[in-house]
């Protein structure tokens, strides 16, 4: 039996499950895990600039490609910590990552030693399994079953924590007879799936919510295969935006309080009966008065994750499976009524649909100078086409961005919907870029997020990792500062000074043309709405010629209030902003507007 350090058996199961690209950042505990990494080959390796990062870039990583499994490591101590954030957004999300820790000697832990802190009970509730090794033959075990774990039911991350001479310590392990383990996911029957079509068959204006878990399970095609032959239109959610292309005829918009569009909302309250696949009805799409939400209408419900169905509310109907095996037996299904005759018409429901998409639009353009964050919106649908994958956190600039942008494939809309750490964006995106350097990666931030992790440009740098990344610049917290005004307060929120070295920026502050400069990325400050579109057109050729990211920071109007509910009740939604009334005034809108 071939004999190596527990460390290199670690490195080799990455490799035959598939892993070829790791984040992190090398420390003493964790060498021994560095040295195999070098030794035994195979898989490259992004050094960050702060361990959190790593954990983003790995999650960008994940989301980006079907199949993929981000890792990142970390040396003990601060370096787990760290990484906490990353894996709370991802097991938020579903989305699998590794990440693997240094720890101190086994006989040390209990002594306070140096950076030994308990990663694996601080990371349990943010992980499906967190686990310190204390004996080295037990690691071949350990990462195999993080794997499977990771890959198996709903996905999410797993932290495993080596302690140093648990790496160094040999072991016999034979990597070549080496086998991942099966995974498991639910499926539904067929008389399943045959009950939830019966409420089908009831309805006179049904629609499909399709979640993320439909792209987790790589089914968008058969998502958009159902919804063709049935007629059904489809309400994408934040995290399954992407599912069905924005222009397809049935695409009926997103709901919710804040990331929805108005034409979304009101066929949702329209409609007679909803089936959800994969997704977790979560309070932004929601709002938090569920009976405006439910009132009137049956609710079918088909999660991966048993404990999901009738955690948020009872559906009518709940079934645990995976979204590609649901829908693979409701096409079934679906196929047969179709034939027989006694499938519902529901093609004018769907026209209904269509018509509001046309008539219910919020105005783009806008002329101002300091810019309104809509115009910024109009110009990056006219510079960025379909292939473009947009990856962004939290903020009015993502709020925005749901409610403007368009969105034509999946893992095209990269977003940490539930977490929402600031400082992700950038990260995230490197991460993005890393797994599939042939598509576009444009990241949207507002100057907060921007600021939080903007060390990690420097990776970009480093790495050559191309990207455009537009900056919406109000130097403002502005959705808490939206949010304040309903307490009637506007505390601690504004970010603007006068910059003694950048006085020809104003109040704005932060000169984050400078700071991208200095780490090594190139950088577009605009001014006046009618050149942004110029500005991203270079910023889209800098970053092919100089192989770095570039910045395209919009100064923007400093206070902006982007449509949504003040009460949390998605049939509740307060519209800021003037409406658009005629077609110029949504020139980019998915549907030409009517009037």
């Amino acid at each position: 039996m071939p004999r190596m350090t527990a460390a290199a058996a670690a490195v080799e199961i990455l490799k035959r499950e598939g892993v070829t690209t790791a984040f992190g950042v090398p420390g003493a505990a964790i060498n021994p895990f560095y040295r195999e990494l070098k030794n035994v080959g195979g898989i490259g390796h992004t050094l960050a600039r702060h361990v959190e990062g790593a954990s983003h870039m790995a999650e960008g990583y994940t989301r980006a490609k079907a199949g993929n499994i981000g890792v990142c490591i970390g040396t003990s101590g601060p370096a787990g910590t760290d990484m906490i954030t990353g894996l709370y957004s991802a097991i938020a999300d579903s989305i699998p990552i590794l990440c693997i820790t240094g720890q101190a000697p086994v006989s040390k832990l209990h002594k306070e030693d140096f950076q030994a802190v308990d990663i694996a009970t601080i990371a349990k509730p943010v992980t499906k399994a967190a686990t310190t090794v204390l004996e080295a033959a037990q690691v071949p075990g350990v990462f195999q079953q993080a794997f499977h774990l990771m890959r198996s039911g709903r996905p999410g991350p797993v932290l495993i924590d080596l302690p140093i001479d648990v790496q160094l310590t040999e072991i016999e392990f034979d990597p070549e007879t080496y086998e991942p383990l099966p995974v498991y996911k639910p499926r539904a029957s067929r008389a399943q799936a045959a009950k939830a079509l019966s409420f089908l068959l009831e309805s006179e204006r049904p629609l499909i919510v399709a979640g993320g878990g439909i792209i987790n399970a790589d089914a968008t095609d058969l998502l958009v295969e159902f919804a063709e032959l049935t007629g059904i239109p489809v309400i994408s959610t934040l995290m399954g935006w992407g599912t069905i292309p924005d222009d397809h005829a049935l695409a009926a918009g997103m709901v919710g309080v804040q990331t929805a569009h108005r034409y979304g909302n009101a066929t949702f309250l329209e409609s007679d009966f909803v089936l959800g696949i994969g997704n977790r009805w979560a309070n932004r799409h929601t709002g938090y008065n569920l009976e405006a939400y439910t009132k009137g209408r049956k609710f079918v419900h088909v999660d991966i994750e048993p404990t999901q169905l009738g955690k948020i509310f009872a559906p009518d109907y709940g079934i645990a499976s995976d979204a590609k095996v649901a829908l693979e037996l409701f096409i079934e299904i679906a196929k047969e009524l179709k034939a027989a005759g006694t499938l519902p018409d529901f093609s004018a429901w769907a026209a209904s649909a269509q018509e509001r998409k046309a008539t219910l639009q919020r105005r783009t353009h806008f002329d101002n100078i300091p810019m309104k964050p809509q115009r910024v919106y109009e110009e990056m649908n006219k510079a960025f086409g379909p292939d473009t994958r947009y990856v962004t956190t939290i903020g009015l600039s993502q709020i925005a961005a749901a409610q403007f942008l368009h969105v034509y494939k999946p893992r095209h809309w990269i977003n940490c919907g539930q977490a929402g750490p600031l400082g992700w964006t950038i990260p995230a995106a490197i991460g993005a870029a890393t797994a599939d350097p042939d598509t576009p990666v444009v990241a949207l931030s507002g100057d907060y997020d921007f600021q939080f992790m903007i060390e990690e440009l420097a990776v970009a740098a480093q790495h050559k990792v191309p990207y455009v990344h537009v900056l919406v610049n109000n130097a403002y917290l502005g959705l808490i500062r939206q949010a304040q005004g309903g307490l009637g307060i506007n505390f601690e929120v504004n970010l603007e000074f006068e910059n003694i070295n950048t006085p020809e920026i104003g109040v704005y502050g932060v000169d984050h043309v400078k700071v991208a400069e200095g780490l090594g990325v190139k950088a577009i400050r605009v001014t006046d709405p009618d050149k942004l579109g110029e500005a991203l057109e270079e910023a889209k050729k800098l970053a092919v010629e100089h192989q770095v990211p570039v910045v395209v920071e919009a100064i923007l109007e400093r206070i902006t209030n982007i449509a949504m509910s003040k009460t949390v009740d998605m049939s509740d939604v307060t519209e800021f902003e003037d409406l658009a009334t005629e077609p110029g005034h949504a020139p980019t809108a998915i549907k030409a507007l009517q009037v």
